[in-house]
């Protein structure tokens, strides 16, 4: 739409969680590094947790990415599954087959297990990993719990890594759930970016569209940053509608009026 007018490449403001426009804010490099911690930990839980659009699957995307060739990774999108129905994702993913299991919780876990051995003992590793984890419900993380006493002598046979919203933190602070609480060997909080994050990541992702010069002045980033909060998304959306504004209007620059009025219709 505008990107013929502004000279971009490709469009520089998509809520796409694409790795290779990820702004990796100092808060969300320590994210990514407990992420990546959760790929090498030795066992037990690792937990990210974030407010919704602050980047979450973006990270999760991005580690994705960068997964040793020596770890298999269970990747589950929609956590909205009993126990039954979550270890048969887990086969799913890792190409465990559940022929005659009848939906026995034994006989999956008694698959799950047989593979993780057989993984171990070719020297490959695990790693469970579950999006908008806050899903979940008592049940499933109960037997993710015991999924994770599946090991041999030296070591666990499965990492599970948790991303999902503050729900789930306050879930797990519940007294019925305490015993998987203590298995978290990590855990980080995604914060919204400051304002000198803001501005650097409207930058970059103009870069990586390949803009030849700056489109939003110092005025239009600090509103950009009042009206989204730091969130990504929100700055997204909104610098995507502004960019539109600024073209409908021929404007080779982004105002804060601007930035303001595609606030509003994000909102209205």
């Amino acid at each position: 739409m505008y990107e013929t007018f502004f000279a971009f490449s490709e469009r520089p403001f998509s809520i796409a969680p694409d790795p290779r426009v990820l702004y990796l804010s100092e808060r969300h490099r320590e994210a990514l590094a407990h992420l990546v911690y959760g790929l090498n930990d030795a066992g037990g839980f690792v937990m990210l947790t974030g407010e919704v659009g602050t980047g979450k699957t973006t990270l999760c995307r991005s580690l994705l990415a960068q997964v040793p060739p020596s770890v298999d990774v269970a990747f589950v999108l929609n956590p909205r599954l009993d126990a039954v129905e979550l270890l048969e994702t887990v086969c799913d993913e890792l190409h465990v087959d559940t022929t005659d299991t009848r939906g026995s919780i034994k006989q999956l876990v008694d698959r799950i297990n047989a593979h993780l051995l057989a993984s171990n003992a070719d020297g490959r590793s695990t790693v469970l990993l579950i999006d908008e984890a806050q899903n979940l419900s008592t049940d499933v993380l109960e037997q993710l719990r015991l999924l994770t006493n599946l090991e041999t002598d030296e070591r666990k046979l499965l990492r599970i890594i948790l991303i999902g919203q503050p729900e789930l933190a306050d879930k797990l602070a519940r007294p019925d759930l305490r015993q998987l609480a203590q298995r978290i060997t990590a855990r980080y909080h995604l914060e919204a970016l400051q304002a000198a994050d803001t501005a650097a990541y409207v930058e970059h992702r103009l870069q990586v569209a390949g803009a030849r010069a700056s489109l939003f002045g110092v005025a239009a980033l600090r509103t950009l940053h009042q009206c989204s909060g730091g969130v990504p998304r929100l700055i997204t959306v909104i610098a995507d509608r502004a960019l539109l504004g600024a073209y409908a209007g021929g404007r080779r620059e982004v105002t804060p009026e601007m930035v303001r009025k595609a606030a509003t219709e994000g909102t209205g």
